[in-house]
């Protein structure tokens, strides 16, 4: 036996391609954790932008709030329903390729969008180009880097990804309300697009697409038969890790639409994943729908400067961010569903007394509201995400695409809704109201959802 074999570092320490413990220190996983996070923040710029450039859109060129309220449905429509198909695509494609397509996509659209000047064109770069993008770097881009890169603790790195679009909306967003005063909205749609196009050279230089692709475990995986290998061998070839061999039907169709379609019939034959769907509806309505479109026209009516909103709004995001890497803490140890049910209650509460608190200047009771809501903001991803893990196994990530894509078309309607409702009655004190009633209703189907999901209602391998 040579000092060689016995220098070889711990099991713990030691990389199935066996490289040191020097060169595994710091886990592969959490530098692609890390980049993914940016690539979120790059993506959201855009997700701030409707509530600020409505006002200054609708000024020059005078176009309705309901027009203007349909480019960003269209938007949040294809926001969605991209979700599902990027997941199916990433298994085929890679994580690299298709993030990078998904940023690009971003900062294309916002750059065409201050040559506008008809209704129609605002449709195609708000609506087509950037819900394309943004659709590919949804939530769902966050459960796949998880499922794919983390044995452990994948709550918690699904929290922290999920804060990346809040830290998003807080980089952006007082920018953008600021350009919009001066030098105008065009300068606004520029600095969208550079936010998304900066992240790209990271996405392509660190983003992998597998631990495999580094000869590493995930995060947290334990080492299959350490040792087992002759203690004479000096050298042993990567093991390829049990954890992200291709997902059952990944490979079964050349077609990664076929793949995301597969998922949804088996998916929709599970009751949970209605009840999740129906659920996060009502989230995307009460989030992307309704507040982060409507609020800063909201308040706008009420006196309030645009630049105030917005800076209320980054106070959300602020929130947001401590809320939810503290939910994906709370779903590695606690039951999903009860916290489902609790944050859709309380954001209920708070959507009920909103229309009591706006006015023209802030008031202590619009900065607890605005800390409560920015706490519950998108709190309920990660617990949506690991119930779609543990009842649908493999085919979690695309499941909870199309559960986000639920998510999204709830937050479409909720979005003209609330247009159509302010053109109509000069305020959106309605929208607020049957909002707040909704948000019952998704804590009562939480709450409901079955604890034995999982033994009875498995979904078969493709």
């Amino acid at each position: 036996m040579t000092a060689e074999v016995t220098s070889t570092p711990p099991d713990d320490t030691k990389a199935p391609s066996g490289k040191t413990r020097k060169n595994r220190r710091l886990h592969p996983a959490w530098i692609v954790a890390a980049v993914a996070f940016l690539a979120l923040v790059g993506a959201a710029g855009f997700r701030a932008a409707p509530g600020v450039l409505m006002v200054p859109l609708q000024e020059e060129f005078g176009w309705s709030t309901t027009v203007l309220s349909l480019a960003v449905s269209i938007n949040l429509v294809l926001f969605g329903l991209t979700a599902p198909f990027a997941a199916a695509l990433m298994e085929r494609f890679g994580i690299r390729k298709v993030t990078s397509l998904a940023l690009c996509l971003i900062g294309l659209g916002s750059a065409l969008t201050v040559f506008v000047n008809q209704s129609w064109q605002i449709l195609l770069t708000w609506g087509l180009l950037i819900g394309l993008g943004t659709g590919s770097m949804a939530l769902v881009f966050a459960a796949t880097i998880a499922n794919t890169w983390f044995a452990k603790s994948r709550g918690l790195v699904i929290g922290i990804l999920t804060a990346g679009s809040a830290a998003g909306q807080l980089v952006f967003l007082p920018f953008i309300a600021a350009l919009a005063q001066n030098p105008g909205w065009r300068g606004a749609s520029l600095l969208i697009a550079a936010g998304a196009l900066a992240v790209v050279p990271l996405v392509l230089r660190w983003l992998r697409n597998s631990p495999a692709d580094v000869g590493v475990l995930p995060y947290g995986a334990d080492v299959p038969n350490p040792r087992a290998a002759d203690a004479g061998t000096t050298a042993r070839p990567p093991v390829k890790p049990a954890a992200v061999v291709p997902l059952p039907g990944a490979g079964d169709s050349p077609n990664a639409a076929v793949r995301a379609l597969q998922v949804l019939k088996r998916a929709s034959k599970v009751r949970t994943f209605w009840a999740l769907a129906a659920g996060f509806a009502i989230c995307g309505a009460t989030t992307n729908g309704l507040i982060g479109t409507h609020f800063i026209p909201s308040a706008h009516d009420h006196g309030m400067p645009e630049t105030t909103a917005a800076g209320l709004l980054a106070v959300v995001g602020i929130f947001d961010i401590v809320g939810t890497i503290a939910s994906g803490w709370l779903t590695d140890r606690f039951n999903p569903k009860v916290l489902l049910a609790v944050y859709y209650q309380f954001r209920g509460i708070g959507l009920l007394v909103l229309p009591l608190l706006l006015g023209s200047s802030v008031e202590p009771s619009m900065i607890i509201f605005v800390v409560v809501y920015g706490l519950d903001w998108v709190a309920t991803v990660p617990p949506t995400a690991a119930i779609c893990r543990s009842v649908f196994g493999a085919d979690g990530s695309v499941v909870f695409g199309w559960v986000f894509a639920a998510h999204q078309l709830g937050a479409a309607v909720a979005a003209l809704l609330a247009g159509f409702i302010r053109d109509a009655t000069g305020h959106y004190n309605y929208a607020w109201l049957g909002a707040a009633a909704m948000c019952t209703v998704a804590a009562v189907i939480s709450a409901t959802i079955r604890k034995d999901a999982v033994k009875k209602e498995p979904v078969a391998a493709a």
